[in-house]
């Protein structure tokens, strides 16, 4: 069959049905999950006292730098990662590294050294690097304006229900077999998704981004300009400070739980797993409610940043709550808190590529992912240092709510339609 570059973007582009696009999309979805599945085993592993952390003989500083060790790589390759999709594409750029972190990640569970077991994390995320800006750049060449958010929330609620399956999978399988059959069952099992990928997937990035430029007029923003852009800027911190609350949870979680409210590994993986499931579910909800809005005929610019806004009020009012009201309801507020937080997960993404449209969507993905995961560097650090300072997890949380109040301030002044790139 002739392949056709004019259709409209958004539509179906040669033999790419609807059904299809959709698969493709839950591909992507289950392939989020799974990087955060390998991601949460250690956070699950470390709040083992008994078994991992005796093994490795721990200290809280070395729980913090294992847990950054995954975002020093992850953080610094966005941008490098999002040149190779841009340039060689979805398919095998993401198929590469699906099989480079699945393995890393089984490997972990035969390591006995501290230095080998550092080393691995750091090519996790070696591996996992393209799986944003893959993604990314493939809706963005495949779902128009009026369905975009949706998009990205069904991605983003995938990429909170890995840990919240993440956590509860791999506290069982910690429980049962131990960690290092954890680490060999979640990684060696992960690599079965590379089957559909191959075989369904097509690598036609090229005619993709052909018609959106057809489409467009043929304008495009330049990487340079893009850099030079306040709403660049005021998109890296804010996306800094929301990734800052999440990659708290998603190192931290399992063990504030435990060592803040006395409870079982077992239960803290519970609610851990709900704090994400509830954040998901509302990513989802947000993303379609943004989305019926814009296509009712409201600015798409002024409805995603007042969901992006209404997200980072809301966490910040829950983790007020839970500073201030007894153990069994404070469990619930950060619950709560981080679940509100979900209105923002897809429209602040979605934000971006409204206001920065153009071929070069892998690296300023890239640009952006990458503030989004140098969090995963300092949260974790911080996050031990407080602890050992203040005797607890207030401090912790007071940082939250600091960064938290700092993404209100950007989307509230310089992320705005008036100080966005424009096309040359």
């Amino acid at each position: 069959m002739a392949t056709t570059t004019t259709a409209p973007l958004g539509q179906t582009l040669g033999s790419l049905s609807e059904g299809k696009r959709w698969t493709i999309l839950a591909l992507l979805c289950i392939g989020f999950m799974v990087a955060y599945f390998d991601r949460v085993t250690l956070s699950v592993a470390l709040a083992d006292k008994e078994g991992f952390l005796k093994y490795f003989q721990l200290t809280n500083r070395d729980r913090g730098l294992l847990n950054s060790a995954f975002f020093w790589s992850y953080a610094l390759l966005q941008i490098p990662a999002g040149w190779l999709v841009d340039r060689y594409g979805v398919k095998w750029t993401y198929a590469l590294g699906f099989l480079l972190w699945s393995v890393t990640s089984a490997a972990t569970g035969l390591v006995s050294g501290f230095h080998t077991l550092f080393l691995l994390r750091i090519l996790l995320g070696i591996g996992e690097s393209v799986v944003t800006p893959a993604a990314m750049r493939w809706i963005r060449f495949n779902f128009d304006e009026q369905r975009r958010g949706t998009a990205v929330g069904i991605l983003m609620a995938a990429a909170k229900l890995g840990p919240a399956v993440g956590n509860f999978l791999a506290a069982k399988l910690l429980l049962g077999f131990g960690w290092q059959m954890m680490f060999l069952i979640i990684g060696a099992g992960s690599l079965l998704w590379l089957v559909p990928w191959v075989f369904l997937m097509k690598n036609d990035d090229r005619a993709r981004e052909q018609q959106a430029k057809q489409v467009s007029g043929g304008q495009e923003v330049s990487l340079a300009r893009v850099m030079a852009s306040p709403v660049i800027w005021g998109t890296i911190v804010g996306t800094f400070c929301y990734q800052y609350f999440v990659y708290f949870a998603l190192t931290w979680m399992p063990a504030y739980f435990k060592e803040s409210f006395h409870m079982s590994l077992n239960d803290s993986s519970i609610f851990t797993a709900a704090s994400f499931l509830c954040m998901a579910v509302i990513a989802t909800l947000g993303g379609f409610a943004a989305d019926s809005l814009i296509a009712g005929g409201r600015d798409a610019v002024t409805v995603r940043r007042s969901f992006t806004i209404a997200g980072f009020v809301t966490a910040a009012l829950g983790l007020v709550g839970a500073l201030n009201t007894p153990a069994e309801v404070a469990m619930w507020m950060v619950i709560a808190s981080l679940g509100g937080l979900g209105l923002t997960t897809a429209n602040y993404w979605a934000l971006t590529q409204t206001l920065i449209p153009g071929g070069a969507v892998g690296r300023i993905v890239g640009v952006q992912n990458c503030a989004a995961n140098i969090p995963g560097i300092v949260a974790p650090i911080l996050t031990a240092w407080l602890i050992d300072v203040t005797g607890g997890y207030r401090g912790p949380i007071m940082a939250v709510l600091f960064f938290l109040c700092l993404g209100v301030t950007m989307y509230l002044t310089v992320i705005n339609r008036k100080y966005a790139p424009q096309a040359t």
